[in-house]
């Protein structure tokens, strides 16, 4: 009696509710449960925008004394963008206006892109360059970066007056300058010395520079000596540039005729004081491979010069300064300077300029 009473039951509730006679048929969703004993009404399909129910299909007969379970399987339950599962035995129609996720703007699985190294530039610029581009209006010149420009400036580091006590007083300059791109420049250089109206010592050098490092230029070229005897030519093979702890570096050897050779090295470090006052040592020091006595050079260390000058900046490009400088002479081409009557080393009080445009 009471089995007849829950079949009776049983019945009703899936006459009534008839989507609970199939699966819920959701991507992992699928619930197959069985069907009900008894055979249920359907009902009219209703479409809510993609959302189908159609009616419950029968039921299969269940064992005697256990009530019948609604199923939960609903092939036609889809929601626009939701594919369907078909529960295994069953063949679930699809709606026309059932779409999948891929045909909603925006929600389709994006292909896959074609492998780009990503070293090469099409990964990033799309194939275009800074010649070619929607971007560059006809007739306007395409930019350009920096290391592809021309750029040119001259450092007078020092045009300084030199007062001595006995080797009277002195006209002194250093310039440098450079002509090119970051990368390849045309380097000049020239450094000496004036007293009572001609040159006393002059060196000048013509070289082409070569960034090998950040910081450092590899430079070779020629040089010329000329002042207190016959001129000298050299070749000249060196390197410039900023050591750590921001030291200015030079470092240049020379090859000239008749065996000739010699090295120079020069540095000079800048201490901000403040924000205008700048206090830079400087220290070079030149060696010769053989003596020359036509222009009183010995072999070894030839002679060196330490300095320390106090400068006051108008502008970064514009700077008075005053200073003292020891200059002396060793080994043979101290003899030559005794020889001649001159002193083997001397201490100056210098005035002078320091301006880069």
């Amino acid at each position: 009696m009471h089995a007849i009473k829950i079949t009776i039951f049983g019945a009703a509730v899936a006459a009534a509710f008839p989507a609970w006679g199939q699966a819920m048929n959701m991507p992992g969703m699928d619930m197959p449960m069985p069907a009900a004993s008894a055979p249920a009404p359907s009902l009219p399909e209703t479409d809510m925008h993609g959302m189908s129910m159609p009616s419950a299909g029968a039921s299969a007969p269940v064992d005697a004394g256990k009530a019948p379970v609604p199923s939960m399987s609903a092939p036609g339950m889809t929601m626009q963008g939701m594919g369907a599962t078909a529960v295994p035995g069953t063949s679930p129609a699809k709606p026309d206006s059932q779409k999948g996720m891929a045909e909603m703007p925006g929600m389709g699985s994006p292909a896959p892109a074609a492998a780009v190294s990503p070293r090469s530039a099409d990964a990033y610029s799309g194939g275009y360059t800074l010649t070619t581009g929607p971007y560059i209006p006809s007739g306007v010149k395409p930019p350009r970066l920096a290391d592809r420009e021309t750029f040119g400036s001259v450092l007078v580091d020092r045009l300084e007056r030199a007062y001595g006590h006995d080797a009277g007083n002195w006209t002194a300059y250093d310039v440098q300058a450079w002509f090119g791109r970051d990368f390849n420049r045309l380097v000049l250089k020239a450094e000496g010395q004036a007293s009572q109206g001609r040159v006393q010592d002059a060196r000048t050098e013509l070289l082409w520079g070569h960034a090998i490092a950040p910081y450092w230029d590899l430079q070779t070229g020629v040089r010329h000596d000329n002042g207190g005897g016959p001129d000298r030519n050299w070749l000249a093979f060196g390197v410039q540039g900023i050591a750590p702890y921001w030291f200015d570096i030079e470092a240049t050897a020379y090859v000239g005729d008749q065996g000739r050779s010699a090295l120079r090295l020069a540095s000079s470090y800048e201490l901000l004081l403040t924000q205008r006052w700048v206090l830079q040592p400087r220290a070079e020091v030149n060696v010769y491979g053989k003596d020359d006595p036509e222009r009183s050079l010995g072999s070894g260390l030839s002679d060196a010069t330490a300095g320390l000058r106090l400068r006051y900046e108008f502008s970064r490009q514009f700077a008075p300064y005053i200073g003292v400088e020891w200059s002396g002479r060793f080994g043979r081409t101290a003899d030559f300077a005794r020889a001649a009557g001159e002193r083997k080393s001397t201490t100056d009080v210098v005035v002078g300029l320091h301006f880069w445009f």
